[in-house]
């Protein structure tokens, strides 16, 4: 007796089950931080300012020139990028035809030397100027051969994209965005930008020097792997935006002058009690 073929079962899929979301790095270590050590960042920021004082924002420079600066002290010690920044300016002036754009006290805690006295530069002719003579100009600075290529690439960028040498225009934007568009700039890391837009603006974001990234690991603010990327969204979450300013500068004053690379001086460090560099079962 023939029968009919039995079709075939169908094989049976497996469940799907949703993938579980990868947790948000920044998210979990914030958490931890409020639940295991309670008030650290507000602690670090008042103890800092007892040593210190308070610093009040207030604009110094443009944010060309503040670029520009930021630029020279990449890899550089401080008082040298001011020294490279004064001669550019001294050696390009801006013009009268050259509107000169927020000047300050020429000035700010966290910087190396005495101040600049010529704080803006005829940025049109920096951009074209030999590279050479560019590269002369700023050698006090060190890197030279490097950092002026580089100084002129943003330049005609910038000029490219606005049709003249001036970022005015970021203070118009929200953070994030002016964030954006100065790092869509190649060879304008985060800290570059954050740099300037705090300064110029006094936008709330946290520059991640070496100087913060050491105090910070050390005292246990931001954990001792994270990326400096990390860190600097780290800080978005511990501080609140009007302590962005003042927990920048108190840190890099306190990497200077106290919480030194080598041998730091612990001793006369006001919050050493909650340091986990100097006592790691600190609070």
């Amino acid at each position: 007796m023939t029968g009919t073929k039995a079709e075939p079962r169908a094989l049976k899929k497996p469940a799907r089950h949703p993938k579980r979301r990868k947790p948000d790095p920044i998210r979990a270590w914030t958490r931890r931080l409020e639940r295991s050590r309670p008030g650290l960042a507000n602690d670090t920021l008042a103890a800092l300012a007892g040593m210190y004082g308070r610093p009040v924002w207030q604009r110094v420079y443009d944010p060309t020139s503040e670029l520009i600066l930021t630029v020279l002290s990449a890899n550089s010690a401080d008082i040298n990028a001011e020294k490279a920044f004064d001669a550019l300016c001294r050696h390009w002036p801006a013009t009268a035809e050259v509107p000169r754009e927020g000047a300050g006290s020429g000035f700010r805690p966290g910087w190396g030397g005495v101040g600049i006295e010529e704080a803006q530069a005829d940025w049109a002719t920096v951009a074209d100027a030999p590279l050479d003579e560019l590269i002369d100009v700023i050698r006090p600075g060190g890197l030279a051969p490097t950092k002026a290529p580089r100084i002129q690439a943003v330049l005609h960028r910038i000029f490219e994209e606005r049709g003249d040498y001036s970022l005015e225009f970021l203070g118009d934007m929200a953070a994030a965005d002016a964030l954006a568009w100065l790092t869509s700039i190649s060879g304008i890391g985060r800290k570059t930008a954050s740099v300037v837009l705090l300064f110029s603006f006094g936008m709330p974001l946290m520059p991640v020097d070496r100087h913060v990234e050491r105090v910070s690991k050390r005292i246990g603010l931001i954990p001792a792997k994270a990326t400096v990327d990390q860190a600097h969204d780290m800080f978005l979450a511990l501080f609140e935006p009007d302590q962005m300013y003042e927990g920048h500068v108190l840190q890099i004053t306190h990497g200077r002058e106290t919480c030194h690379a080598q041998r730091p001086a612990c001793h006369r460090c006001a919050i050493a009690f909650r340091c986990r560099y100097f006592n790691p079962k600190a609070p």
